[in-house]
């Protein structure tokens, strides 16, 4: 049962590679009662517990010197519910088995985020989300979960059924107990018709209210050093199917979005001056385009080329002012960014500590390339998503800790106090925990 870890002597690191960390030991459970278990003898050994999924958060929320958790044998479907409507799935599945799996049964989650590489459980306890006028996060989907707590027993939870817990373990960080199960609301397959085209940065800014309350799920992608963006409005349609064929997917969806893009960010990270340039030409790269298809082929799209983020949630009312902000920043700077900001919407949800807890949202979300120092960057960029009250994603990188939180979430000392009731010895702490939640 115990293996491992990836990478050189026991070191395991996340995807963005700005993360490692050297568990005692790792556990790869089988079942349920597997991994309540594992919590047990670490427990008894003095030693911390974190499960992993797949490494996307660029944070170390996932890191642990105690045992680590992968859930990789905890996947598939538990349970279709038709009358319900809900699907129960294995924490450890990722996304996009979970996405096939439904489509095959006629199904679909409503909203999803950019990509679905993650596990169903990694993804919701950080607050993964898409875009959506009407439709929240992942998170925002769930209907019930089942945990394994700090003294190995499992607990599950809903609306219904200890809602205090539900009320926060649907974006826990990690920090409530180690999620084995969760229930998604799901509906019936639909289509989707994607339109994809460039429009000026000043023009997006100005229309921004209209192009959000015109579109189920309105983002674009603004290419800094240039006043050119890339929108993407999806909206449900009647049909029919036509999805990108498949040759011309390949050359705009691989070759210039992930072939050419790596290439270009290669040349920057060589030559910083030329980035300015390079962003001129790959802002005008992708031409407008119209597709319909069903939703997890037009929500999510394949990201090969390696980078690290952060990304910020404001109030809805915020983001044009945010945005003039950072385009004023980076134009008096000096930067050179070769990776596009990207902008999404969400509805205010009920959840604890989501970053749309409460309040109608934006999200801003900045890269640098992979191995580009990016914290002159990042840290300018904070600075103005924080002068708005802005929230970071769990998952993202970030300098904020327990006292600015506390600041931004209304319900903080809510979540703490759940927590000092499931983890009083904090079994499931970490760093990260301690730095965002408090010792």
């Amino acid at each position: 049962m115990s293996s491992t870890a990836n990478g050189k002597n026991g070191t395991w690191r996340n995807w963005g590679g700005n993360v490692s960390a050297r568990p005692a030991r790792e556990v790869t459970p089988a079942s349920v009662d597997e991994l309540a278990a594992a919590v047990r003898r670490a427990a008894e050994d003095g030693l911390k517990v974190k499960a992993v999924g797949t490494g996307h958060s660029f944070t170390s929320i996932a890191a642990t010197d105690g045992v680590l958790i992968r859930p990789q044998l905890l996947t598939g479907i538990r349970d279709i519910d038709r009358e319900a409507m809900t699907v129960t799935v294995e924490a450890g599945t990722p996304l996009k088995r979970l996405n096939v799996a439904l489509a095959r049964e006629g199904l679909s989650l409503t909203n999803m985020g950019d990509i679905m590489e993650q596990t169903v459980s990694g993804a919701t306890s950080t607050g993964t989300h898409g875009t959506g006028r009407d439709s929240g996060s992942i998170a925002a989907q769930i209907k019930g979960l089942e945990l394994v707590t700090a003294d190995g027993s499992v607990l599950t939870c809903s609306e219904k059924e200890n809602p205090d817990v539900f009320a926060a373990a649907r974006i826990g960080l990690g920090a409530l107990g180690i999620v084995t199960a969760i229930t998604f609301a799901v509906e019936p397959v639909f289509l989707l018709t994607a339109r994809e085209e460039p429009m000026p940065f000043d023009r997006v800014l100005s229309d921004f209210e209209e192009l959000w309350a015109e579109n189920e799920h309105f983002e674009f992608y603004w290419f800094p050093h240039t006043g050119n963006t890339n929108t993407k409005r999806n909206n449900r349609s009647a049909g029919p199917e036509k999805p990108v064929p498949q040759l011309q997917s390949l050359f705009e969806d691989e070759f210039l979005s992930n072939g050419v893009f790596q290439v270009a960010n290669w040349v920057g990270r060589a030559v910083p001056a030329t980035i300015p340039a390079i962003a001129q030409i790959s802002s005008k790269a992708l031409s407008a385009r119209t597709y319909t298809d069903i939703p997890y082929k037009v929500f999510t799209s394949p990201r090969r080329v390696r980078f690290v983020e952060m990304e910020y949630a404001v109030p809805r009312a915020a983001v044009v002012e945010a945005l003039r902000e950072l385009k004023t920043m980076v134009d008096r700077s000096g930067l050179k960014v070769s990776f596009p900001v990207e902008v999404r919407t969400a509805p205010a949800d009920d959840i604890t500590l989501s970053t749309a807890s409460g309040r109608d949202t934006a999200y801003i979300a900045v890269h640098m390339f992979q191995g580009t120092p990016y914290q002159r960057y990042f840290t300018a960029a904070e600075r103005i998503f924080t002068a708005h009250d802005g929230r970071p994603h769990w998952g993202k990188v970030h300098g904020r800790d327990a006292e600015y939180f506390s600041r931004v979430y209304p319900r903080f000392a809510e979540f703490t106090a759940l927590r000092d009731r499931l983890d009083p010895d904090r079994r499931f702490q970490n760093d990260y925990l301690r730095r965002v939640l408090g010792a």
